[in-house]
């Protein structure tokens, strides 16, 4: 064109001399044609040549078109041609751009003018029925919309759309450069017309205005330059080029012809579950136009039906489309596109493509079939379908997506939000998008309460005063795992002689409770609880109270009852007068919906405070997706009995599953949303009467216990408490944790064997402690280690025997025990031996005990950090089998071992090998817990392995365990078998974690001991002892404490000086040495040492010297 540009500027060369000379550097080559039509498109770009440009290019039209070879023989000879495109059907006179309903007025052209080169895939029939979907939508779905067309081609798709619909802006993409050179060029053909003048439309705006082309592979343009999209349109390759190393080259402008034309025709491997069909980049291009697409945005693909029509629309479906077949028809398989790729996928799956034997078949042959019949001479056809698909939840789904895009990919193979029901999408889909905000925002999991999370409790509290105007605080709320949980603990802690459990509600407490006949006060032992099954009708179960007169009442409401106040109000009556807590489960009768139907017990609520000798309970199932997914909850409005509650699910059960209260939190949030809060001021409630009578107190263990107990600490709205004091890890949770936790949920249809994870178990124990649990055994599953160890506790009681706890045994173990009345006995142990047991204080306090079982935290012992070797084990065993002893293992805080140099690991399955025992009750217990073996930070999940087939008899007679959901066994399945498999990078993520909690126990030991404390060391685990030598004796006033430190009170003085919480001697069960769990957060840890520095300043005055780091 440098030489047109030339003899333009020279008056005597005639347009027809400067066409012959253009086209005869064309004839040279097509790289030499492209050459000079990209020399051409420069001159268009500029508006001081763009008009004799344009006629210039009038004049190449009329050459192609009336060449004596045809426009095929131009294109052949000259690698380009200009030629008409039809945009109406001329059998019938109609245009084909509109429908029947819409041709009045219609006064768009008829045909768009187009040049073509070779590298270009030409139009044909794949995109003239793509083009015919697009124009079953009515004009305003893209009218002043902004639209981005992928695989634009030469452009004839995007200037039709614009010349149609008016939309504001067209961007025409493709990954091929000498494309968009193309369609810039048809562009300026289709906007100005022979005379090089702009075509206006009715708006006074042209198609340059309307239109733009840039090279992009799919949507990276638009995402790189942040431009949101209204409809997102798409016509791209579907088949697996047969040669997958042709798709690795860079595309570039110089690329080959043949290879530039194979991008339209063919596709590499996009990393997606939809390889295997085909459609891996149609795949990829719905996920990233998620990314771009306005909420209220479309997107509309072409889609070959070779898959099968279930295997196309289920790419949309499960990504959270709604989606519309616009238009189907059948097209012949393009002659130069090989399906040799797609015979390859069936012969290594059960896939069959569908493929028709010419136009007029209507039975499907596979992909094989069709290969064959082609090579043989025949022609075969597909299916062509357009779709045009709408996400639902719009926002949610794209939360989930910028989710899985953060290095997530892996998981979106698992992903599934495809719902016949409405109502299962409109609870799920919010729920995913909450977890996935919820995984990107927490690098670790915070601190929550045992009584539940706060945010939880919140919503609960919000519900209850929006909807049934109660007004509630999160106070109020306590948290459980399940009804049956709850019902057991507040029986537990009030423990009372007699007690009327409803019917309905008795098959999961303890058989001993059910079978008792003991109801004469007389015959009660101690703390025993004796429970009587009742009808639900109110007016018998009343006529029951009034007779038996038992101190506890637990009971449901029929239906027809619950709609009025008056049946809640009779039994508060009756309770009260006969001296009974009522605690009613009203499970049945809350509706989690924007409009509940009337609730008799909330209606009264609204008007009356709770009285003190009531509480409601509430379990949780009633959610569209997990039938088995349970949270409860307790209502109190007695200071006195929901701080109770807490402590008691403290002891008893750890805590509730964060991810399961996150679960039904969302279902409030939805409900509480889109409220405006305090619109009406609250009404006054009626104070509760006054109880007259004496009530049944807590328990007088229960009482002992909390009075005594070193329980969580909440913070304040002011200043947070550094918790030193807990058994959890606040570190970083590694991303193939939150992996896993995420497809657990995306997933549908788990079956039964991918949640099974006994077999995981039972190499985890094999290879960490050389533990053979074998087909004989029994493993069971528990939310939290601490609700399983209670059960053994209950275990031990039956038998009448005793729990001995090494001293330096984990304090909230030692109280739960005490909490249900066990029989304890202490075992001695030194510091200068780590506090591990040794043989000859374990023997002689056996000596003393009947029925004993004896209680041994290992390899790494919680709470010192010091490990029991192979053979320290062997020889506690040994002397256990020599007393008959039951030997409860608990290895929950093991599988963090950071310094075991010298310590062999252990040989279970041998040690009990050479164990000789004329015992019969000799056996051992292995307790377990995965969120130290799997590094998952606050997602816990207990096991227990026993193989005396009496104790698992009495184990099962106390049903209500609270066990993990099956989304849970299912990610732990997953983290089982990476661990197992000695995946290199997870095995590296616990190397790290390793390494980090050796860096924070060094940090500690020296600043410790800077400041004045003596610090026992540690080799693994996330805590320690220290004892503060140079505080003890030391008087100290602040806000809120006096009086002389000791290895008891520095607890309460720490925290009330600097807000740091550490656990007392009282809590170890070692004489002044206090407890530092280490685990913390990176800032949360900083924050702590400096208070450790602080407090030694307050006591001892001066400044420490600390080095080292965390």
């Amino acid at each position: 064109m440098g030489s047109v540009a030339a003899a333009v500027q020279d008056d005597s060369t005639s347009p027809s001399e400067l066409e012959a000379a253009f086209l005869e550097r064309c004839a040279a080559s097509g790289d030499t044609a492209y050459g000079e039509l990209r020399e051409l498109l420069s001159r268009l770009h500029d508006p001081a040549t763009r008009q004799e440009a344009r006629i210039f290019l009038t004049g190449l039209r009329r050459r192609s078109c009336s060449d004596p070879g045809g426009e095929e023989g131009f294109f052949r000879r000259y690698g380009f041609c200009v030629r008409e495109l039809l945009l109406h059907d001329s059998r019938c006179g109609l245009p084909i751009t509109t429908l029947s309903s819409e041709t009045e007025g219609f006064q768009q052209r008829k045909k768009l003018t187009m040049m073509e080169i070779p590298s270009i895939f030409i139009p044909e029939d794949w995109s003239f029925t793509f083009y015919e979907g697009l124009n079953r939508h009515p004009d305003s779905i893209f009218r002043d919309k902004t639209v981005a067309e992928l695989g634009c081609g030469n452009g004839w798709i995007s200037i039709a759309l614009a010349e149609k619909w008016c939309p504001s802006k067209v961007y025409g993409l493709d990954i091929n450069p000498r494309a968009i050179k193309i369609a810039w060029i048809n562009l300026y053909l289709n906007a100005l017309d022979d005379d090089g003048l702009p075509i206006y439309d009715a708006e006074g705006k042209t198609l340059l205005d309307r239109v733009e082309f840039y090279e992009s592979d799919l949507l990276s343009y638009c995402r790189d330059n942040k431009i949101e999209l209204d409809r997102i349109v798409g016509c791209i390759p579907q088949i697996l080029n047969p040669n997958p190393e042709a798709m690795s080259k860079i595309v570039t402008e110089n690329s080959s012809e043949e290879f530039l034309y194979s991008l339209s025709n063919y596709c590499a491997l996009q990393g997606f579950v939809e390889d295997q069909f085909g459609l891996g980049l149609i795949a990829r291009a719905v996920e990233e136009g998620i990314s771009v697409i306005k909420p209220s945005g479309l997107m509309v693909f072409n889609m070959g039906g070779r898959p099968g029509q279930g295997v196309c629309e289920r790419l949309f479906l499960r990504r959270g489309f709604r989606i519309n077949k616009l238009w189907q028809t059948k097209i012949m398989q393009a002659a130069d596109t090989d399906i040799s790729a797609l015979v390859e996928i069936e012969k290594n799956s059960r896939h069959r493509f569908e493929f028709f034997m010419d136009l007029v078949g209507d039975q499907p042959v596979c992909a094989r079939t069709a290969w064959a019949y082609m090579k043989s001479g025949g022609r075969i056809s597909h299916a062509l379908s357009v779709y045009s698909c709408q996400l639902r939840q719009p926002n949610q789904v794209k939360k989930i997506f910028e989710f899985l895009k953060d290095g997530f990919h892996e998981v979106s193979s698992s992903l599934d939000l495809s719902f016949d029901d409405d109502s299962v999408a409109d609870e799920k889909i919010p729920f995913l998008a909450y977890l996935a905000s919820f995984l990107q925002e927490n690098t670790s999991n915070p601190c929550e309460p045992p009584a539940g999370c706060l945010n939880f409790r919140n919503l609960v509290a919000g519900f209850m005063k929006s909807y049934h105007h109660i007004p509630l605080t999160p106070d109020n709320v306590v948290v459980f795992p399940s009804r049956a949980v709850a019902i057991e603990n507040a029986l537990r802690l009030f423990s009372p002689g007699l007690a009327i459990v409803d019917e309905h509600l008795t098959r999961h407490l303890p058989k001993q409770w059910l079978t008792s006949l003991a109801i004469e006060e007389s015959n009660h032992a101690k703390d025993t609880v004796t429970v009587i099954e009742a009808p639900r009708q109110s007016d018998l179960l009343i006529e029951l109270i009034r007779k038996l007169k038992p101190q506890v009442v637990v009971t449901g409401m029929a239906q027809f009852e619950a709609i009025t106040s008056a049946a809640f109000v009779n039994l508060l009556s009756v309770t009260k007068d006969v001296g009974s807590r009522l605690l009613l489960d009203i499970s049945e009768h809350l509706e989690l919906s924007s409009l509940p139907s009337s609730n008799g017990v909330l209606k009264y609520l609204a008007g009356k405070t709770l009285p003190s000798h009531a509480a409601i309970l509430c379990g949780l199932v009633k959610n569209q997706v997990y039938s088995d997914l349970e949270v409860a909850f307790a209502i109190s409005e007695d200071p006195t009995v929901y701080k109770a509650l807490s402590q008691t699910i403290e002891l008893l059960e750890g805590h509730t599953s964060v991810i399961s209260q996150h679960y039904y939190g969302c279902l409030f949030h939805e409900l509480l949303a889109f409220q405006i809060g305090d619109r009406h001021p609250q009404q006054e409630r009626e104070p509760a009467e006054a109880i007259s009578k004496e009530m049944i107190g807590f328990s007088s263990s229960a009482m002992s216990t909390l009075e005594g107990a070193e329980l969580f600490v909440p913070g304040s709205k002011e200043s947070g408490v550094i918790h030193m004091d807990l058994d959890r890890s606040f570190l970083p949770v590694p991303s193939a944790v939150n992996a896993s936790i995420f497809e657990s949920f995306v997933r549908q249809n788990i079956t039964d064997s991918e949640t099974d994870v006994r077999s995981s178990i039972q190499q985890l124990v094999k290879d960490s402690y050389g533990f053979a649990a074998d087909s004989g055994s029994e493993i069971i599953y528990g939310n939290t280690c601490l609700a399983l160890f209670n059960k053994l506790v209950l275990c031990c009681m039956q038998e009448q025997g005793t729990l001995l706890f090494p001293l330096g045994t984990n304090g909230h173990y030692v109280n739960a025990a005490k909490f249900v009345n066990a029989t304890t006995l202490a075992i001695p142990t030194k510091a200068d031996s780590g506090f591990k047991i040794e043989p000859s204080a374990l023997a002689d306090t056996l000596k003393k005990v009947s029925q004993p079982w004896v209680y041994v935290s290992g390899p790494t012992v919680n709470p010192t950090g010091f490990l029991y070797s192979d053979d320290d084990i062997a020889q506690l065993l040994s002397v256990c089998a020599k007393y008959g002893a039951r030997v409860l293992i608990d290895t929950s805080s093991s599988g963090l071992e950071f310094q075991a140099t010298g310590c062999s690991q252990w040989n279970l399955e041998k040690c009990l090998s050479n164990v000789k025992s004329s015992k019969p009750s000799f056996s051992v217990v292995l307790l377990g817990e995965l969120s130290f073996e799997l590094t998952t930070a606050g997602l816990d999940f207990g096991f227990l392995i026993m193989s005396d087939s009496f104790l698992v008899d009495t184990f099962y007679s106390f049903p209500s365990l609270s066990r993990p959901h099956s989304t849970l066994k299912y990610t732990f399945r997953k983290l089982l078998g990476l661990k197992n498999q000695k995946d290199q990078h997870f095995s590296d993520l616990i190397v790290e974690q390793k390494e980090t909690l050796k860096n924070r126990a060094d940090h500690l030991i020296k600043t410790l001991e800077s400041c004045g404390w003596d610090a026992a060391g540690c080799h693994g685990g996330i805590s320690m002892l220290a004892k503060p030598t140079a505080y003890i004796g030391k008087s100290l006033k602040v806000d809120g404490f006096e009086g002389k430190l000791d290895g008891h009170n520095i607890r309460e003085a720490l925290l009330r000086s600097t807000g740091l919480c550490i656990s007392s001697s009282a809590w170890t069960g070692v004489p002044d040495y206090c407890r530092f769990s280490f685990a913390l957060e990176s800032s949360e840890f900083d924050r702590a040492m400096e208070c450790i520095a602080r407090f030694r300043e307050l006591v001892l005055g001066g400044s420490p010297q600390v080095n080292g780091s965390n």
